[in-house]
């Protein structure tokens, strides 16, 4: 079957210089084999599936596909799916009010995404672990990362989906000088401050399990900067609104951009720009 499909780069406003992610628009009747085939087929990060709602106040669902598992929540796709959803005009998606949130619905629930100043916008959700690391697994990432332990300033649980283990280095040289081994089954961000005054507040890098020994760094990870950002504001690391660069190692220019409303709710945006639009046979 003929279905819709977009190549979405998000987190930049360069075209091919953020993290890309694969959505196929019509997904509805896919098999969960379909879906992941595909998935280990655009060898993505990503490739995530649009579905009818099937809770009340959804706009639309989503399915996320690593090539290796599915995933409840991440950040990247939340907007890019977003983005190919607004403009497929499904269910009069690109009529709808741009003052009101978009609800996208997912494993781990329920996501509001907004639209402000040309970017999109997800509403960070909750952390399903937080607070510190115990000793043996800070000594696993140390090891991982080829570091001493003595250059992890702290380290905390930050588990919004992805099971991140956050650490803190010294500065963002530090974060760019990481030449990490294996991180086995670890998913380790890695977060650093610039000096005060510079256009980014920090520097972020995201290392994965890639099956077997091999380690996956991923280009820009909404989920991590979502998990860290009440971490580095409470420990004075940052002040919202900050902007997070990730992905420059990988020939990215990965802009982050984080802040926080009225309410306490974070919002983790950035831009997000169309690469490829067409069909895919599925």
């Amino acid at each position: 079957m003929r279905r819709r499909f977009a190549q979405v780069d998000v987190f930049t406003q360069t075209r091919y210089r953020g993290n890309p992610v694969a959505v196929v628009v019509d997904a509805d009747g896919l098999s969960d084999e379909q879906m992941q085939r595909f998935a280990v087929w655009t060898n993505l990060s990503e490739t995530t599936f649009l579905l009818q709602p099937t809770k009340p106040g959804a706009d639309y669902r989503v399915r996320i596909f690593t090539p290796s598992e599915e995933l409840p929540f991440a950040g990247h796709p939340t907007l890019g799916t977003c983005h190919a959803w607004l403009r497929s005009a499904l269910n009069g998606a690109s009529r709808l009010d741009r003052t009101r949130d978009v609800v996208q619905e997912c494993a781990a629930g329920l996501v509001r995404v907004r639209r402000e100043e040309g970017r999109l916008a997800f509403a960070a959700p909750p952390l399903r672990r937080s607070g510190p690391v115990d000793e043996p697994d800070v000594a696993r990432v140390v090891a991982a990362l080829g570091i001493a332990r003595a250059d992890v300033l702290d380290a905390v649980h930050a588990d919004n989906g992805p099971p991140w283990v956050a650490v803190r280095l010294r500065d963002a040289d530090a974060v760019l000088a990481l030449r990490p081994g294996s991180v086995g089954d670890l998913y380790v961000g890695v977060v650093g401050p610039y000096p005060g005054g510079s256009p980014e507040a920090v520097e972020v890098r995201a290392f994965c399990p890639g099956g077997g020994n091999v380690t996956m760094e991923d280009p820009v990870t909404g989920s991590l900067n979502a998990a860290i950002a009440p971490w580095l504001e409470s420990t004075g690391v940052v002040t919202y609104p900050y902007v997070a660069s990730q992905g420059t190692l990988l020939g990215r220019a990965g802009r982050v951009h984080l802040s926080r409303d009225d309410e306490g709710t974070v919002w983790v945006g950035g831009t997000t720009i169309t690469c490829v639009d067409g069909f895919v046979e599925l």
